[in-house]
């Protein structure tokens, strides 16, 4: 197996990617641009239809940027299309108990690791690279799992040992309302719950993972020197609002009198 992102974090490396949610396929260009080793389309709280996904997969892919795709739901049909459009990594939300992961990784790979249907689709150019797909989809394919409530945390051990995990990655707002704390990182049960998430998972050697949505390079160092492997960095639209601020909007409001 060549340097993939799979073996990178097999190997403890990091890898930094980022987040789409606006479904513009010029975008995903700048953004497949932008440095980043993978790129992931929200397909839970962006707005991407399924027609749109294997131009969107391409543009990313133009510069080398591994395209990902947070599935809408744990189902073998969301996760199947994402794949069969292109995504070669798929981040699964709302893993909760070991059953989730473990049929989310069987809906994904195919036999004998898993039951995933073996037919045509874009990711194998509709069979002319079909042997190629095969062979390689089940050594390539990342499979990250969202760990976004507390009864997740309670059951972490369990669920990180499912065969096939490469990464988990906390779903902070998610995982706050669970523990009726929505928003407040900063309280102590939350920062709690973030230590035993880390805890069991360096010592399953399973890469831990976070979304940083406000683009903050210190804090991006911040938390790869804590010990985070698997990050996502800023989202387009937040990339876009904060650059196109205008900086005199405030200077030429009326001033109140």
């Amino acid at each position: 197996m060549h340097d993939t992102i799979r073996k990178r974090l097999s190997e403890g490396r990091v890898v930094v990617g980022s987040w789409m949610q606006l479904p513009n396929a010029s975008l995903a260009e700048i953004m497949g641009r932008a440095g980043y080793d993978w790129v992931a389309v929200d397909l839970e709280h962006g707005s991407f239809g399924l027609e749109s996904l294997p131009g969107i997969f391409r543009a990313l892919e133009l510069s080398g940027t591994v395209p990902f795709a947070r599935v809408g739901q744990n189902s073998c049909k969301d996760i199947k299309q994402a794949i069969e459009a292109g995504a070669r990594g798929v981040i699964i939300p709302m893993i909760e108990t070991r059953q989730d992961l473990e049929q989310a990784v069987a809906w994904a790979k195919y036999p004998p690791q898993g039951r995933r249907g073996v037919g045509y689709s874009r990711a194998n150019l509709f069979g002319q690279r079909f042997d190629e797909h095969f062979q390689s989809l089940n050594d390539e394919l990342v499979i990250v799992a969202q760990i976004e409530s507390i009864a997740a945390i309670q059951g972490l051990e369990d669920i990180l040992t499912v065969p096939g995990l490469d990464a988990m990655m906390i779903g902070p707002y998610d995982l706050s309302a669970s523990m009726n704390l929505t928003g407040n990182f900063e309280h102590p049960e939350f920062k709690q719950a973030l230590l035993r998430a880390a805890e069991i998972a360096h010592r399953l050697h399973i890469p831990m993972g976070l979304h940083i949505v406000q683009p903050n390079p210190e804090l991006l160092r911040r938390k790869v020197a804590e010990g985070y492997r698997f990050i996502a960095y800023g989202i387009d639209a937040v990339f876009l609002y904060n650059a196109a601020a205008n900086p005199l909007a405030s200077d030429s409001k009326p001033q109140p009198k």
